[in-house]
């Protein structure tokens, strides 16, 4: 455990370092501030054995110039100190939520299939943000009442060694509740920010899906369950409060023995003439000016210990291996004619197969449509080709090149991708189309809004292009969101175009309108097309049947009607309820 918080602070240590410039002049403000208290303890001497004695009558003029002039240096010291620290502090908070965020979107769909993204989210909001509180208090408090301290010891060894060491002797008793009371509150801070995760994820679940609770009345369901992850991560901390709550008793506790062991033994000493009033009055307020900042610096252990709870969830993500990289010696795929194959592909999530003995292979221009039931596999190849994720046996090749042999930026812009979930941003609808190409002029995007025929839904809202379309887009109906997505890959203009159930949650006349922006986007280009509803891939060049992760039938639509296999009984469903349908109308 602890070469593992050595580890931490290590690794913390490195995101200071750029910024040592603005540490070197904060400890250089510290000392000031530190210097100040010093001097107010050491200056008690002179004024109680001399200015307050008979004849010292001409030093009383001094004292509100040293008064003032010492709260002067503090002041100004202090907020140098401070500011430095702080936007040290902040700037570091900011590089690793920036590193945390930048390592998270590179990590792998499988990744993100393991983790709920309100626990993702709790990390770089929660965690990072204990962090960032943590780092303010103990780089400010830390770094000021260390220095404080130091200087306020070597005082009271100055004045009387024997004093000074009668005061320590309590602060070795305080080390052990200290340090208990550090690990209990590290622990415990880890388990709530887990808390807060899980309570994160249901909140970001409950908004996203408010629809369907809406839709089921199970407002009061939900209430409950949030309810109860808030109570959960409330047990926690309560532990945190209770812990954190109980170390500045102790420490003035143990701190009263110690001031009552100097106090009698200076009065004696005082009373022998081993040493004057001053002396006794200026160890004191130098020893008892000691204990304000051995509590202060209790606290900011306990501040450590709940960011170091913190910082290992956020180093455990932050090591999380990103298993889909550019590979050594990966070259460059520049703009390609669109021959894609699949060599022999086997493919599993975890232990459970999806693809075995997968091949097929799509000509430049080609649309090659995948059918066959759900759970076949025919995402799934989608997936692999736009490398979502690596076959574990086989190849996927474009124009005869492996895909993970190419980096993986230049493989993405060989590809454009339009999903059955159409999403978007809260951004302008000019925003969205401009996506995957944010160098398009307005002119290029008005285009691609034409050829995806929304060009005129788009005119007629509010601010037409300029329109601000809410969360995933939801001002827009089903059919307008996929039209928006077909813009967005037009305007990428990928020589390989790929569609996943891109008309599978549309109506007749939204899908009618959809299928005509697809015909132009999938013009001279090779098209994968993956499609519940026949009828939206009868004019394939090819259409490939899968069951359970393998290839049964390959032909066009009239070769596979005419023979008998799987395609012609999904043909002859599909058409059986449509004409059921239309009897009923």
């Amino acid at each position: 455990m602890k070469s593992k918080g050595v580890k931490i602070y290590r690794r913390l240590l490195g995101y200071v370092r750029p910024y040592k410039v603005r540490l070197v002049v904060s400890m250089v403000a510290s000392l000031g501030v530190a210097g100040s208290d010093v001097t107010y303890a050491k200056l008690i001497q002179p004024f109680v054995d001399k200015v307050l004695q008979p004849g010292g009558q001409e030093y009383i003029h001094l004292i509100p110039v040293f008064v003032i002039g010492l709260a002067a240096i503090k002041g100004v010291s202090r907020y140098v100190q401070e500011y430095f620290i702080r936007t040290a502090g902040q700037l570091v908070v900011q590089d690793v939520r920036n590193d945390l965020y930048g390592h998270t979107v590179n990590l792998s769909l499988g990744y993100f299939s393991r983790t709920t993204a309100g626990n993702l989210l709790s990390r770089i909001l929660n965690d990072v943000g204990q962090m960032q509180r943590a780092g303010a208090s103990v780089l400010v408090d830390g770094l000021r009442e260390g220095t404080t301290l130091i200087g306020l010891v070597a005082l009271a060894f100055y004045n009387d060694w024997k004093l000074a060491g009668m005061a320590f002797l309590v602060l070795p008793l305080s080390l052990w509740p200290a340090s208990t009371i550090g690990r209990k509150i590290k622990g415990y801070s880890k388990r709530g920010q887990a808390a807060m995760g899980i309570l994160t994820a249901a909140l970001e679940q409950a908004l996203s899906g408010i629809k369907v609770i809406k839709a089921f009345g199970t407002e009061k369901q939900e209430k409950k369950r949030f309810a109860r992850e808030n109570s959960q991560y409330y047990r926690f901390l309560r532990k945190l409060i209770k812990y954190n709550a109980i170390s500045s008793p102790i420490m003035e506790l143990l701190a009263s023995f110690g001031a009552a062991g100097v106090l009698w033994y200076g009065m004696e000493r005082v009373i022998s003439g081993a040493m004057t009033q001053g002396e006794l009055f200026s160890t004191m307020a130098a020893i008892l000016m000691m204990y304000t900042p051995v509590k202060r610096l209790t606290k900011v252990n306990n501040t450590i210990q709940r960011a170091m709870g913190a910082a290992e969830r956020v180093f455990e993500t932050l090591d999380e291996e990103i298993d889909l990289k550019d590979n050594p010696g990966a070259e460059t795929l520049e703009r390609v004619k669109g021959e894609v194959e699949f060599d022999d592909v086997g493919f599993a999530y975890d232990d459970q197969a999806v693809l075995a003995g997968f091949s097929l292979r799509a000509e430049a221009g080609q649309v090659v449509a995948l059918v066959g039931p759900s759970g076949a596999g025919k995402s799934t190849v989608a997936a692999l080709l736009n490398r979502f994720y690596d076959p574990q046996e086989g190849s996927v090749r474009i124009d005869g090149r492996a895909i993970d042999r190419v980096t993986i930026e230049s493989l993405k812009q060989n590809i454009s991708f339009v999903d059955q979930d159409t999403f978007l941003f809260n951004d302008s609808i000019a925003n969205n189309i401009r996506y995957g190409c944010q160098t398009a002029t307005d002119e290029e995007v008005r285009h691609a809004a034409l050829l995806a025929y929304a060009d005129d839904f788009i005119e007629q809202l509010p601010d037409g292009y300029e329109t601000v379309i809410g969360d995933r887009g939801f001002r827009l109906s089903g059919g307008q969101r996929q039209r928006i997505c077909i813009a967005r890959a037009f305007l990428r203009n990928s020589p390989i175009l790929v569609l996943d159930e891109a008309t599978s949650a549309l109506d007749t006349e939204s899908e009618a309108k959809v299928q005509k922006a697809l015909v132009n986007l999938m013009r001279n280009r090779t098209t994968l097309v993956i499609a519940h509803r026949l009828s939206t891939v009868m004019h394939a060049d090819k259409i490939v049947v899968m069951e359970d992760g393998r290839i049964c039938q390959v032909g066009t639509h009239r070769e596979l009607v005419q023979t008998d296999g799987l395609y012609r009984k999904l043909y002859e469903i599909q058409f059986q309820d449509q004409d059921q349908d239309q009897d009923q109308e």
